[in-house]
């Protein structure tokens, strides 16, 4: 802790031995050449991820090093006129009269602080080698949990990281950690492949985990899975800060038929398209359409209803999978170097099928997400940000509910 409180001009401590494995401690931009480019190509694009350590341990030749990183941040939220009764504004969190009887609330959080270890180095038969691990305190009494924990090399990622079926760069700006309510969004346990190819090709395809979640009665239950979910993408950049990315999952879900006493399946689906560009100078665009089937656990808001699988209505012990959709789009415009607004506006849907549910319900139909906002990056290290947020919830009975929320944050990376 004395490096890192350490003054500026002190930032190279060498340990005093002339032995070839000597560790050396450096600020990040005082690296080898090698070591900065690793960490910025294997930078993660997502605005909520920490950027950069500020120090790094690094060998003599500067071609290993160790980077310790993260930030604290502090968010204060207030709803009003109606609420989203999670830390995340959620819009199929709103509840109804009977629910919850609450118009406002008053909420603090910093369990979204980060920190990571990240190794990296260029090797001869490995190429550019990283292993990177992180967490944040998200887990259950805000207990730490592990976000990220996987090895990287020659194309392949191994380990607990982002789904291959997400975008990354194209993702908005928002004080709001969960998001937009149509994005895309999920960790998995994994092994995934990328490859660039050509001018500004780039594919990648993965082996992942399965989590599946559905509604369950008396005569089925959800059972241990038995294949892995396989995703794949394709994208293309015509310049540093534009591409489009199309990407598809396919999925197989286990259940148990209580009424035939056997193990069945469903199969599941979902395509997306996203992009981020320059419209100008100073704007960009981003935004991104999903449509598939079984794939709740990737969509933002529907991930919260468990519908992966449902009951279906007209046989009894059987399950169906339902079509969902969901998208947003979105615009940034840089004020200053230092300063940028942004607003997005999202749309998730659940579609009906086979009579479900079978009579007009309070059973979330589609949620919208608006969500506009500024950021001041006052320094290199510390940003605030201020945003308004407004959702709706409507059901399948056509009631619609609304939540209202202000949030502000400080950011201290290190």
């Amino acid at each position: 802790m004395g490096f890192l409180s350490a003054p500026a001009k002190a930032q190279k401590v060498v340990i005093e031995d002339d032995v070839p494995n000597s560790i050396v401690l450096v600020s990040q931009d005082k690296a080898g050449d090698e070591i900065v480019r690793i960490m910025n190509e294997t930078q993660s694009p997502r605005f909520h991820d920490p950027k950069a350590p500020r120090f790094v341990l690094t060998d003599r030749k500067g071609r290993f090093a160790l980077g310790i990183g993260g930030y604290v941040k502090a968010t204060a939220e207030y709803d009003f006129g109606g609420i989203s009764d999670d830390v995340d504004f959620y819009p199929s969190m709103i509840p109804n009269g009977g629910q919850n009887y609450v118009r406002n609330q008053f909420q603090m959080d910093a369990t979204t602080s980060t920190i990571f270890l990240k190794l990296m180095g260029r090797t001869k038969h490995l190429g550019d080698f990283v292993v990177y691990t992180a967490g944040n305190f998200r887990g259950g009494s805000k207990v730490f949990e592990l976000q990220n924990a996987y090895v990287s090399f020659l194309g392949f990622t191994m380990g607990y990281d982002y789904s291959t079926f997400m975008d990354l760069a194209a993702l908005p700006p928002s004080i709001d950690y969960a998001g937009p309510a149509g994005q895309v969004f999920s960790r998995a346990t994994l092994l995934r492949y990328e490859r660039a190819f050509g001018k500004g090709w780039k594919a990648g395809v993965g082996i992942e985990m399965p989590v599946v979640d559905g509604i369950t009665t008396q005569s089925v239950n959800i059972s241990n899975q038995r294949m892995p979910n396989f995703p794949a993408y394709i994208q293309y950049a015509w310049n540093k800060s534009s591409h489009i990315r199309v990407a598809g999952i396919v999925r197989n879900m286990t259940y148990e038929n209580l009424v035939a006493q056997r193990a069945e399946s469903k199969a599941g689906w979902g395509v997306f398209a996203a992009s981020t560009f320059n419209v100008t100078s100073k704007l960009n665009f981003y935004g991104q359409a999903t449509y598939g089937r079984g794939i709740s656990q990737f969509l933002n808001d529907i991930s919260n209803l468990d519908v992966d699988l449902v009951p279906d209505p007209e046989a009894k012990g059987k399950m169906q999978v339902l079509p969902m959709m969901g998208w947003y789009a979105g615009l940034q415009y840089n004020i200053t170097p230092k300063v940028f607004v942004s607003s997005t506006y999202s749309q998730t849907r659940l579609y009906s099928e086979n009579d479900y549910p079978v009579t007009p319900s309070d059973q979330y139909r589609y949620g919208q997400y608006l969500v506009a906002n500024i950021f001041w990056n006052v320094n290199a290290n510390l940003q605030v940000g201020a945003e308004y947020l407004r959702g709706w919830r409507t059901d399948f009975n056509d009631m619609t509910r609304h939540a209202n929320r202000l949030n502000v944050s400080a950011q201290y990376n290190f």
